[in-house]
C-alpha cells in the first residue's frame, strides 16, 4: 500500500513538472507586453504607458475612462535605421463609447533605452488581420473595414493594406502611397468611390495647413450627403453637383463637443467655400477654394 501511495505521489510531482514546463516555455515573452513605465506612447496627443497590457487612464473633464490595451501583430525591424532592432505592434483604445480605435506604436531600441512613438491611426472598429515588414522595411497592415458610407453596425467585409513608413525626424509612421490600377486613373475616379483623408490646404499666399494628427479628418460621399471624421466632432449634411465638376456644400451640421487645440472649424471654413473639384494621377482628390484662393487635397 505504502508503494502503490509513493508511485501515486511520484507521478503527481511529474505531471506537475511537465505542466510547470509546458507554461513556461508557451508563456508569451513579448517583450512589448513587459511592464515597463519608462516607456511612453503618444495617442490623440496623450502620453500612454502600457502596463502590463492595459492602461486606465481617467478623463476628469469628460468624466470616463480611455483604456488602451496591447492587440498585438508585432513586427520587427530597424525602422529608424541606428542599427537596433526595434518592434512595432498595435494597440486598441477605448473610451467609455462603443468605438475600438485602432493604432500601430513601435517601441525604438535605442542605445540610452527604449523609446516609444507616436500613434499611427488605423481605424475605427475595424478587424486587422496581419502585419509585415516589407523589402523597402515599410510595415504593411492588412485589415478588413467597412464599405464607404456604411454604418459602424455592419460587420467588416472589404479587404484593405495599409503601408506606413516611419519618419525618424517626426517620430512617427506615415502612409506610403500606392498607385493601384484604376485608382490613379483620374477618368475613373469618382467622389463615393472611397473615403478620402485631408492631406492638406494650400493657399495662394504660399500658406499651407495640415493635420496635426494624420488620418483624423475622413470625408464620405453617399447619394446627395456627405459625413465628415474630425479631430473632435462629426460633421456632415448635403452637396450639390454638377455635370462639370462644381460643387457646393451646403446645410453643414456638426456635434458640438469642444475640442481644445482642434482644427475642424478651420477645416469646416475651407470644406464651406469649395467650388469645384477634379482628380489627380496620384490618386488625390483637389478641391478649388472659390476665388482661387487655393486647394483642398484629399487621399
Amino acid at each position: 500500500m505504502k508503494k502503490t501511495t509513493k508511485i501515486i505521489t511520484i507521478l503527481i510531482v511529474t505531471l506537475l513538472i511537465i505542466i510547470s514546463i509546458f507554461i513556461i516555455s508557451n508563456k508569451n515573452t513579448d517583450p512589448i507586453i513587459t511592464s515597463n513605465p519608462s516607456i511612453k506612447y503618444i495617442l490623440n496627443r496623450e502620453e500612454i504607458i502600457i502596463t502590463n497590457d492595459i492602461l486606465n487612464k481617467y478623463m476628469p473633464d469628460s468624466h470616463s475612462t480611455t483604456t488602451t490595451k496591447y492587440f498585438g501583430n508585432g513586427v520587427e525591424g530597424d525602422f529608424d535605421g541606428d542599427g537596433n532592432l526595434d518592434t512595432s505592434f498595435i494597440v486598441t483604445q477605448t473610451n467609455g463609447g462603443s468605438g475600438i480605435f485602432y493604432y500601430l506604436v513601435a517601441t525604438l531600441n535605442k542605445n540610452s533605452g527604449p523609446v516609444g512613438t507616436y500613434g499611427f491611426f488605423i481605424g475605427d472598429r475595424i478587424a486587422p488581420q496581419s502585419t509585415n515588414r516589407d523589402k523597402n522595411n515599410n510595415i504593411v497592415i492588412n485589415y478588413v473595414d467597412r464599405k464607404p458610407g456604411e454604418p459602424f453596425t455592419t460587420n467588416p467585409s472589404i479587404g484593405k493594406s495599409l503601408v506606413l513608413r516611419f519618419d525618424k525626424n517626426t517620430n512617427q509612421f506615415g502612409e506610403v502611397i500606392q498607385n493601384f490600377e484604376g485608382e490613379a486613373n483620374p477618368d475613373m475616379m469618382k467622389l463615393n468611390m472611397k473615403t478620402w483623408t485631408w492631406i492638406k490646404t494650400v493657399y495662394n499666399n504660399d500658406t499651407v495647413i495640415t493635420p496635426k494628427l494624420a488620418n483624423k479628418f475622413n470625408l464620405t460621399f453617399k447619394n446627395n450627403t456627405f459625413s465628415v471624421s474630425t479631430d473632435c466632432n462629426g460633421v456632415g449634411g448635403e452637396y450639390i453637383e454638377t455635370n462639370n465638376k462644381q460643387i457646393t456644400f451646403t446645410k453643414m451640421m456638426s456635434t458640438l463637443m469642444f475640442c481644445e487645440g482642434s482644427q475642424e472649424a478651420e477645416f469646416s471654413k475651407s470644406l464651406g467655400e469649395i467650388s469645384s473639384y477634379y482628380f489627380t494621377s496620384k490618386g488625390e482628390l483637389v478641391f478649388n477654394i472659390k476665388m482661387d484662393s487655393g486647394v483642398m487635397i484629399f487621399r
